[in-house]
């Protein structure tokens, strides 16, 4: 279709001539032909910050393998790691050597030849202009004249030049600033794009650092999981969402992350439940201590009373939340007016169960679900600490800046959680909070992704109590919800009834499914791809101790969530995958369990050649059909100046 001659003029402002229009054109068709960026997908962070930041600085062990293959003939294994770990954290790895010494002088010299030969080679399938501009803009020149001698490798008299640019970074005291940005330079290269295929937050230490280092992270997206609804809507005020998101930190001994990292006081938490559980062991809720806090050490006793009491006020509230809203057809979910209060019985599904924990001093039996005076002062205050937080404010923002439910990139579809069927492979329907809609597949994630995005414009507006932001509760935990992805949730039964039937949540058939080739290319054509486009999917940790694959429907949907989290390694016997698609190849990355200052190389296994012929080009990406557009426009744009339609300047 032709563009409009009043776009063409407003193009024309960029673009004022002929000259300029052809050299644009030059450079965006140049550009097509270039390598495709390397992507990198990774699920299920779950607060695991050091391991999760190992494997973004060191690429998933791309760049060690690089370091192997260009030095492993001059470097010992040790040297090797330390080569690596200057690159993934140089400031730290630093602060070991006196570069002021001039017996660190080789060192520095070694070093800043060795991190110029790797910023080539992460390079070499960049236009300079894009490394220009990834590069700090102080070195951009440095960087030009080093980066690229080997083009002068003839010219001898050439070698003093460059041995004094490096002899000068030295004795001017640049070197470590230098080392530091060309580092930086090449972290930034070897991960073009990044996905977040869900589940940033809980049971890891501090899933905060890991949301601070994605903010800084030049090209990344993020599909949210059920653990990332739960704490946009804690963050906007949902007040069932941040009694659960408190439990579950409490539960995972995350007091530093709440206290440090987001400011959220749990002092009037502390006196409450310390007061009110004086005398209760809380036996049922003694915390998970996975990491040791460094800012905020809470007694695994206390901590326990503290687990108590949120878990007692979150199923009151919850309980209110879904007698609001029957149409989320949650009542049996409403577990406090289910007790016998006097032999502390429950009624579960038609049969009686007895309770494990007798002591509930702030319930009333008449009236279960109500808050007691303290508990009801006290979630005033916990709900103030989660709304003005700036910090947590900003997070939340940058996820739904960076965020959705699904995304569709370069002929791949990536979400985090399921897509809801029938066990008849049909999808489900479901009808909306209204019921008056039929929604499936691509419709139902659409229906959800836009609940999500009002409830933060209902916030924005002050609207505070409003129907979309209880709904986050319900993607957290619902039935139909895609991110949730089972027919109910147990915490209740899991504190409170021996019986480990009962405690069982009882998974969507898509988990079957998703192992049928036929389906998953169903699904691919639901969201409008072909069959030759890959489901990226996490959510359920992949159990490789027990042999599962991560490859299911013959290399159609890969489940990228191999235990991050340490609560997870036990039952996967990993931690974590990493998927890499690069021009050539999909390649799975599998992890081992993170120790800091040791080599963490995770096994490679190539699973599908993505081009069939030589590689992918920039031209093959959804990159490259922007890029052709915008040469089409500007082809449009340099005829309107050769008929005299536009006047040049």
């Amino acid at each position: 279709m032709m563009k409009s001659l009043d776009y063409l003029k407003l193009l024309s402002n960029q673009f004022p001539n002929q000259e300029k229009t052809c050299v644009e054109i030059a450079n965006l068709s140049s550009i097509l032909t270039l390598p495709k960026g390397t992507e990198f997908f990774l699920s299920d962070l779950h607060g695991e910050n050091e391991s999760f930041i190992h494997m973004l600085r060191s690429a998933s062990g791309v760049i060690r393998s690089k370091i192997k293959h260009m030095y492993g003939n001059e470097m010992t294994d040790d040297e090797i790691l330390e080569f690596a770990n200057i690159i993934y954290y140089p400031k730290e790895m630093l602060n070991k050597y006196d570069l002021r010494s001039e017996s660190t002088y080789e060192f520095q010299k070694t070093t800043i030849i060795r991190l110029i030969r790797v910023v080539k080679d992460v390079s070499n399938k960049y236009s300079k202009s894009k490394v220009r501009k990834a590069c700090k803009d102080e070195y951009v020149y440095l960087l030009d004249e080093l980066l690229y001698k080997d083009t002068d490798r003839d010219n001898v008299k050439k070698d003093f030049y460059y041995d004094e640019i490096i002899k000068s970074i030295i004795e001017i005291g640049l070197s470590r600033d230098f080392i530091i940005a060309m580092c930086d330079l090449i972290q930034k290269l070897a991960v073009d794009t990044l996905h977040i295929v869900g589940d940033i937050f809980d049971r890891g230490p501090r899933h905060d650092k890991i949301l601070d280092e994605l903010m800084a992270f030049h090209n990344v997206d993020i599909e949210w999981g059920n653990h990332d609804i739960e704490w946009i809507g804690a963050a906007l005020g949902n007040e069932t969402l941040i009694l659960n998101a408190l439990r579950i930190a409490v539960r995972y001994n995350c007091y530093d992350m709440l206290e440090e990292g987001y400011g959220i006081s749990l002092r009037a938490l502390n006196d409450f439940a310390a007061r009110t559980y004086g005398d209760d062991p809380c036996e049922l809720f003694m915390p998970m201590i996975l990491d040791e806090n460094k800012y905020d050490v809470v007694r695994p006793s206390l901590s326990a009373k503290l687990q108590k009491a949120l878990a007692v006020m979150q199923f009151k509230s919850e309980g209110k939340l879904i007698k609001k809203h029957p149409e989320y057809e949650m009542n049996d979910r409403i577990m406090l007016e289910r007790i016998n209060y006097d032999d502390y019985t429950i009624d579960i599904e038609g049969k009686i169960y007895k309770l494990k924990d007798h002591n509930f001093p702030t319930i009333d039996k008449n009236d279960p679900l109500k808050y007691s005076q303290e508990e009801e002062q006290l979630v005033k205050v916990l709900k103030a600490s989660f709304v003005h937080s700036t910090k947590l404010k900003n997070h939340i923002k940058f996820l739904l800046d960076k965020g959705s439910l699904y995304k569709i990139h370069n002929g791949n579809l990536i979400y985090h959680g399921i897509i809801p069927f029938n066990s008849d492979k049909t999808y489900t329907v479901f009808k909306g909070f209204d019921g008056k809609q039929n929604l499936s597949g691509k419709s139902l994630l659409d229906y959800f992704d836009k609940i999500v995005r009002q409830a933060y414009t209902d916030k924005k507006a002050h609207r505070f109590e409003n129907d979309n932001l209880d709904a986050l509760y319900y993607m957290w935990c619902g039935k139909y919800s895609p991110v949730f992805g089972k027919d109910t949730i147990r915490t209740f039964e899991i504190y409170f009834v021996d019986d480990p039937d009962i405690k069982k949540e009882h998974k969507n058939p898509y988990y079957d499914l998703y192992q049928d080739e036929k389906t998953v290319i169903g699904i691919l054509e639901n969201f409008g791809l072909d069959k030759t486009g890959h489901i990226i999917n996490g959510h359920v940790p992949v159990k490789r101790k027990e042999g599962e694959s991560p490859v299911k429907a013959n290399g159609r949907l890969f489940i990228i969530d191999g235990g991050m989290s340490k609560s997870y390694q036990k039952s996967t016997g990993i931690a974590g995958y990493t998927m890499i698609s690069d021009s050539v190849h999909l390649t799975i990355a599998t992890h081992k369990p993170y120790e800091k200052g040791k080599f963490n190389t995770p096994e490679t296994e190539e699973v599908e050649n993505i081009a069939k012929n030589g590689r992918l080009r920039i031209k093959d990406t959804d990159r490259g059909k922007e890029i052709l557009e915008r040469i089409s426009d500007l082809k449009e744009l340099l005829n309107a100046y050769r008929e005299g339609l536009i006047k040049e300047i």
